[in-house]
């Protein structure tokens, strides 16, 4: 058969991803990816330490994220982005920021980190109040919470799993009663869902609509932000951060100034 007529492949345009050595959810990762882009993924290597602040901090040295950024230069990204939640989160503000800068010096085009770019969502959906859903411990989820803080966002409920391995194997039906469990005593703003290597893609349109209130998730807010960097949108089913139709439905009111993100520079998304 000819196939030439065809004219080869459409264009592409490339979003690099660095994840931990763990991770396993990178089918979840393109789903929210328009048919135009492409992930390139590569992985820290690998370190035997359970999931913890230890292991934060490993899987996000700069000379870790050096090495990774140029592998991922070979295939020419417009965006790197780090899919890691607690190694993003693990030194602060300020910690975060430094990630971004050692990326660009490793000669990322632009960079972007799972923390980030979870401020920014929370900024585009004026959350300043939120809950949290994480599988970690408890020290691991108090570090996320000081970096909230940090950031001006106040945290009014929490459910965690206090997990040290295998987070991708929890089923949906845990991450929705976690979910339940943050906002039974408040009403945040939204509710976030920490952790690439949780699955969260299909629960976040059921979240939102029984609990009347914007759900984010950290592999959502990771495409969300590299896309938006690339003028693109992240295709996902009802989804507050994706569809601003759908954020009208929770009678949101004024709109509070936005949280402490991290200062704009050249090459940082």
């Amino acid at each position: 058969m000819n196939v030439s007529f065809l004219g080869g492949p459409r264009p592409q345009r490339g979003v690099g991803v660095i994840a931990p050595f763990d991770f396993a959810l990178d089918r979840e990762l393109w789903r929210w990816v328009p048919d135009d882009v492409s992930l390139h993924l590569t992985r820290t290597p690998y370190v035997p330490v359970e999931v913890s602040l230890d292991l934060a901090r490993l899987v996000s040295e700069h000379e870790t994220l050096h090495e990774a950024v140029r592998a991922l230069n070979e295939v020419a990204p417009e965006i790197v982005a780090y899919a890691c939640t607690s190694g993003s989160f693990v030194g602060g503000v300020a910690g975060e920021r430094a990630m971004g800068e050692a990326m660009i010096r490793a000669g990322a085009a632009h960079a972007v980190t799972t923390s980030g770019a979870m401020l920014a969502a929370l900024a585009e959906l004026s959350a300043r109040r939120i809950a949290l859903v994480t599988p970690y411990t408890a020290s691991v989820t108090q570090s996320l919470e000081e970096y909230l803080a940090e950031a001006g966002i106040l945290v009014t409920g929490r459910a965690s799993l206090g997990l040290v391995r295998h987070i991708w194997k929890v089923p949906y039906h845990d991450v929705v009663a976690m979910a339940h469990r943050a906002v039974r005593t408040t009403t945040p703003d939204a509710l976030f869902i920490s952790c690439t290597n949780l699955p969260t893609y299909d629960v976040i349109p059921q979240l939102e609509a029984e609990l009347r209130m914007p759900v984010i998730s950290a592999n959502q807010v990771t495409i969300w932000a590299a896309l938006r960097h690339l003028g693109t949108r992240a295709v996902g089913p009802y989804q507050a951060l994706l569809d601003e139709s759908a954020r009208q439905t929770f009678g949101a009111g004024a709109v509070p100034p936005p949280p402490v993100l991290p200062e704009e520079q050249e090459g940082w998304a």
